[in-house]
C-alpha cells in the first residue's frame, strides 16, 4: 500500500461493491427514483456504488495495514445482497442521503460484517470494529427527504471486498476475493 498523507487516509474504507452490470441497474433505478421524487442532488455514479462496511479514514498508516493484514486472513464464503426499500437518512439540511435499504436480504451481509469486525478487535482494531451498522447503498444526497418505500428487490452476490480511497473517484488499493 502506498504511504498516505493524513488528509489521503481520511477518505479509507473497506466495501462491498456491486459487479458492474448490477452497479448499472442501481444507477437506473436512481434516475427514475430521483425524477419521481424530484430529488436535485447529483446521482451517484455506478463505479462509486458501494456498502461500507469499516471506516478506516484518519487511522495511523500502521493500523491500516494491519486491518489490510486482517482482510488478507480473511475466509469467508459469496453471499447473496438483497435491498428491497429505499428510504432517507437523517443528514445535514440540504444534504441527506437516499439510499437503497433492506432487512432479511442482508442477514448473510451483517454475519460477514460481524465476523470482520470480531477478526479486527482481536487484532487490536476495536476503534475500527464498531458494532453499528445500517446496511445500505448511498444513491445520492437530496436537499428534502422522503419516507421509506418498497421497490423490486436489487441483488447480488458478494464475491469479494476492497479497500477504497474516495476522493475525486474511487480507487480500489486491495481487493480480496470470497470462497465460490
Amino acid at each position: 500500500m502506498d504511504r498516505f498523507a493524513a488528509s489521503d487516509s481520511a477518505c479509507l474504507f473497506l466495501a462491498a461493491v456491486p459487479d458492474e452490470g448490477t452497479a448499472e441497474r442501481i444507477h437506473r433505478l436512481a434516475g427514475v427514483l430521483k425524477r419521481a421524487h424530484k430529488f436535485d442532488g447529483r446521482l451517484t455514479p455506478p463505479d462509486r456504488l458501494h456498502i461500507s462496511l469499516f471506516f478506516l479514514g484518519g487511522l495511523p498508516e500502521r493500523t491500516i495495514c494491519a486491518a489490510c493484514e486482517v482482510a488478507n486472513d480473511v475466509r469467508a464464503e459469496q453471499f447473496e445482497v438483497s435491498f428491497d426499500r429505499t428510504a432517507s437518512f437523517r443528514g445535514r439540511s440540504g444534504n441527506r442521503p437516499f439510499v437503497l435499504i433492506g432487512h432479511d436480504g442482508l442477514d448473510r451481509l451483517r454475519s460477514f460484517r460481524q465476523m470482520l469486525g470480531v477478526a479486527l478487535a482481536r487484532r487490536g482494531l476495536r476503534r475500527v470494529a464498531n458494532t453499528h451498522f445500517t446496511p445500505h447503498v448511498t444513491l445520492l444526497y437530496g436537499a428534502h427527504s422522503v419516507e421509506e418505500h418498497p421497490i423490486e428487490p436489487i441483488f447480488w452476490t458478494v464475491t469479494e471486498f476492497a479497500l477504497i480511497h474516495s476522493m475525486k473517484g474511487h480507487d480500489y488499493l486491495a481487493r480480496w476475493s470470497l470462497l465460490a
